[in-house]
């Protein structure tokens, strides 16, 4: 586990009105067929996250968490219960409305960086906005624009082979971006970073969210979640937790304590 210095905490976060939940889980099961066995991988989650969250998700392998984050990027669909996004239940939606709905409101960022190694930082970038309806203009400026959100605007011509596993995940970001999604979803974001480079995804993150973007990350280290301003822990399909972050460390302090690396 990465260890963070105590440095500058951030304050808590004022709750938000029911009204601004973006997403809103309700009663949801979800179940498994393998073989003769039936997995209940989630078992009645209810939760709301409002607008401009910032949530973490915890838990252990099969814990659940990450069928629901599944299940919130329209990547599955519940056995039960329902899923809105910003009002609409997306739960009976088809395939083709899901692939709609991901690739119009939902950002993604893996651990994996997942960059086509013969396309630029600004190509890969661009790549979502293929299936957007707008024309080749406004696809490279919203993507220059994504690559500068993410401090990486002078990388714009360089290959996936010419750029660090930091700057990589900021180009994994900066994609996510580029259709202006209302959510952005990490799964384990920083598990192929070190120490340094994670604080430096997460400062993002932070400055994302205090834009206004809702973001809900998947992580196994405690030290990452505590950036975020709510904790969700998963166990047993179920959430065990829901706690908020009141002393929360600030990123872009965390960082002028850590020693700089050589790109």
């Amino acid at each position: 586990m990465k260890t963070i210095p105590a440095v500058k905490q951030l304050g808590p976060v004022p709750a938000a009105s029911a009204a601004s939940a973006v997403i809103r889980v309700e009663e949801a099961h979800k179940y498994y067929e393998l073989g003769e066995t039936r997995v209940h991988a989630l078992r009645g989650v209810s939760i709301e996250i409002q607008q401009g969250e910032f949530v973490a998700i915890m838990g252990a392998s099969g814990s659940g968490k990450s069928t629901f984050m599944n299940i919130l990027g329209c990547l599955d669909r519940l056995s039960s219960g329902g899923y809105f996004l910003e009002g609409i239940n997306v739960s009976k939606h088809d395939k083709r409305a899901l692939a709609l709905i991901r690739n119009e409101k939902i950002g993604f960022v893996f651990q994996g960086f997942n960059l086509l190694a013969r396309t630029t930082a600004l190509e890969n970038t661009e790549l979502p906005t293929l299936y957007a309806k707008i024309d080749k203009t406004e696809r490279q400026k919203r993507a220059a624009d994504a690559l500068t959100m993410v401090g990486l605007a002078e990388r714009a011509q360089h290959f996936p082979s010419q750029m660090s596993g930091g700057q990589q995940q900021r180009v994994a970001i900066a994609r996510a971006l580029v259709n202006h999604p209302s959510i952005l979803l990490a799964d384990e974001p920083t598990g192929n970073l070190d120490s340094r480079t994670s604080v430096e995804i997460v400062e993002i993150f932070q400055n994302l969210n205090d834009r206004g973007l809702t973001i809900v990350l998947v992580t196994h280290e405690h030290d990452i979640a505590q950036f975020a301003k709510r904790v969700l822990v998963f166990r047993d399909g179920k959430i065990r937790k829901d706690d908020p972050v009141l002393s929360r460390p600030s990123a872009s302090e965390v960082l002028k304590t850590l020693p700089t690396l050589e790109d």
